[in-house]
């Protein structure tokens, strides 16, 4: 027992002989978790608030014309435009406007637009009531245009969203003539007036809500995503410092001293674990508290840590041991420190980008959201997701506490292996 307290104080001082290296273990996850936080809320933010440049030319000055109009003024969606430096600009000027990025959309409704469709759905129903072919009620003339001018640089979905938003509308314009002309030619048949202009605003609404169980009450926001995610990030960089001072540790001949003293290799990798646990509970520690008490300080919702304390507890522990045994296997493998801090950092990093922690899994491919769950950083993210966001219970996250726990088995094992391989 004596002895695995001095190997756990000598891993302390071996440890904190880095002071500054100590410090910014600890400061710089603290300041990506705040960092990134405030940049992914600032961008939903300008997203919902920035509204999109339109020049909308409305040449109709009629019931089509001014429908379309209010439509676009009512989405506040967009920065309408009519006029430039006092000036209506000519069908020809918005192209080239649009086309030079000063404006993302152009909109162009054609003069007398309104009369044409007007007259248009009259021939139609005039002549349905006349008793002609029905496939010859409304096509026998070449369809209204309403030009829709966008910047080359707009992506596709973007520009098949707009397309259809304004088809829409017309067909809105189209409905409300059509009825119109139907009520005047009924009331010519028989004597009793007749109003087929129904109102039909209102009848169907859409109800949007996040979709959540009978206990979770928790609403997703920017610190929920990105404490977890930047969290795992953080405890999983460990392993640079925990590799090399396994490394520097066989460099200056200390660990030979210790492998002929009464010391087992056992002891030696359980006061490893036992430090660097320690180190990676704090930083989790220190991250959760951000998220709940500094955030808000900027403006930004506070993290709520959902209802199962020991559910938070057993994932903190689980994806700290993955997170260690990552770092001993690498520690007892690589031969260099420069091997150990480039392969270390870069693994991470790529564990880090396939597990979800720079993008989101559900915008990935669906080859990558496969591989995806590979990365013991998308275990951990994922079991700390449901408790932050779906208020997961204990037996809620064990899938995922059992593969971090199971990945530490064998990266612990792949470092007995190591050893005894050197020996040999």
């Amino acid at each position: 027992m004596k002895n695995f307290v001095n190997l756990l104080y000598k891993d302390f001082l071996l440890l904190i002989r880095d002071f500054w290296g100590v410090v910014l273990l600890f400061m710089m996850p603290w300041a990506l978790v705040l960092m990134m936080t405030y940049l992914q809320d600032s961008t939903f933010r300008s997203v919902n608030e920035t509204r999109i440049p339109l020049y909308l030319l409305n040449n109709d000055k009629d019931s089509l014309g001014n429908m379309v109009s209010n439509q676009i003024l009512a989405s506040n969606i967009f920065e309408v435009s009519t006029e430039v430096n006092g000036r209506v600009l000519s069908a020809k000027e918005l192209e080239e406007a649009v086309s030079q990025g000063n404006f993302l959309i152009g909109v162009i409704i054609p003069e007398n637009a309104t009369a044409s469709l007007r007259d248009k759905v009259r021939q139609g129903v005039e002549r349905a009531f006349n008793g002609e072919e029905e496939r010859s009620v409304m096509t026998s003339q070449h369809p209204l245009e309403i030009k829709l001018l966008v910047d080359p640089t707009a992506k596709e979905s973007f520009r098949t969203s707009l397309i259809r938003a304004m088809h829409e509308n017309a067909l809105v314009v189209q409905n409300q003539l059509l009825l119109s002309e139907i009520t005047r030619q009924v009331n010519r048949l028989i004597p009793m007036p007749v109003n087929l202009n129904i109102d039909t605003g209102g009848l169907i609404t859409i109800d949007e809500s996040y979709a959540q169980s009978d206990k979770a009450k928790i609403i997703p926001n920017s610190t929920q995503h990105n404490v977890p995610a930047w969290g795992m990030f953080a405890i999983f960089f460990i392993v640079i410092s925990l590799a090399g001072n396994m490394i520097r540790e066989r460099e200056i001949g200390c660990f030979n001293r210790l492998m002929t003293m009464p010391c087992s290799f056992h002891s030696y990798v359980l006061s490893k674990v036992g430090i660097y646990l320690c180190v990676c509970l704090l930083q989790l520690t220190l991250i959760i508290l951000t998220g709940m008490y500094m955030i808000p300080l900027l403006g930004l919702p506070a993290l709520k840590l959902g209802h199962s304390i020991p559910a938070l507890l057993a994932m903190s522990l689980s994806s700290s041991l993955a997170a260690i045994g990552y770092g001993l296997a690498i520690g007892s493998v690589a031969r260099t420190n420069q091997q150990a801090s480039v392969f270390g950092a870069v693994s991470v990093v790529i564990l880090a980008a396939i597990g979800g922690v720079w993008v989101p899994t559900f915008i990935m491919p669906r080859f990558m959201q496969i591989i995806s769950h590979i990365s013991p950083l998308n275990w951990g993210l994922n079991g700390f997701n449901d408790i932050f966001v779906r208020d997961a219970g204990f037996f809620d996250v064990v899938p995922y506490v059992s593969a971090s726990i199971l990945f530490f088995i064998i990266t612990i094992s792949v470092s007995y292996y190591s050893n005894r391989k050197r020996k040999q």
